[in-house]
């Protein structure tokens, strides 16, 4: 397992990249998100696409040319090889806005990463998403804004909010009901957690 995060960078909407990768993590260009990291003075350890958004293969000591017609994503192949790699923690830029299809595509890779015991986040434009399975998140008393928890199985059950506006305690969340939908963080520690279900939460960043 690997001590560092995988940082794949999409070709979506972005404002801009914000992290430093130390020695230990990993940085995969998915297509057009090669030329956020050129912007942002960030080297990618490889460079992975059909290149449909680039126009063409990038020069690139590590490139991973894709057939354009496929039924893997480019942000799936290069999650693979985050995985293959060993790392645990993913973080994902430039995988929202635009078609609202590729951000649902990758939610459901958020989705199958907690399926494998692993943490993804789309940080996406003022909002990050992430999907936990059995388990939980805490988010320190630094959040603002608002903060909303969602059932992609039929049930979830034993949800917990805690340290938010509207709390649950046990309770049995649907993908049926929003219930969770526009919560607020009150300026202080904050859990949500799930004994048997997967949750969407979806929170501001301010």
């Amino acid at each position: 397992m690997k001590k560092g995060k995988c940082y794949i960078i999409g070709a979506g909407e972005t404002a801009g990249l914000d992290f430093l990768p130390t020695e230990d993590d990993f940085v995969i260009a998915a297509d057009g998100g090669y030329r956020y990291l050129l912007a942002a003075s960030i080297k990618a350890d490889i460079v992975i696409g059909d290149f449909d958004s680039l126009g063409c293969a990038p020069v690139h000591p590590f490139v991973v040319q894709l057939k354009s017609e496929k039924d893997e994503t480019d942000v799936y192949e290069a999650l693979k090889i985050g995985l293959e790699r060993g790392y645990r923690e993913f973080v994902i830029y430039g995988g929202t806005g635009g078609r609202i299809e590729h951000t649902f595509a990758n939610i459901q890779l958020l989705n199958d990463l907690a399926n494998r015991g692993c943490r993804g986040t789309l940080v996406g434009i003022n909002q990050n998403m992430t999907v936990i399975k059995n388990s939980a998140l805490e988010l320190n008393k630094k959040h603002q804004g608002r903060i909303s928890v969602f059932s992609l199985c039929e049930k979830s059950a034993g949800v917990n909010l805690e340290g938010l506006k509207y709390p649950l305690c046990g309770y049995t969340m649907t993908n049926r009901f929003p219930i969770g939908v526009s919560n607020e963080f009150m300026g202080k520690k904050s859990r949500i957690s799930v004994e048997d279900g997967e949750l969407l939460i979806i929170y501001d960043v301010i």
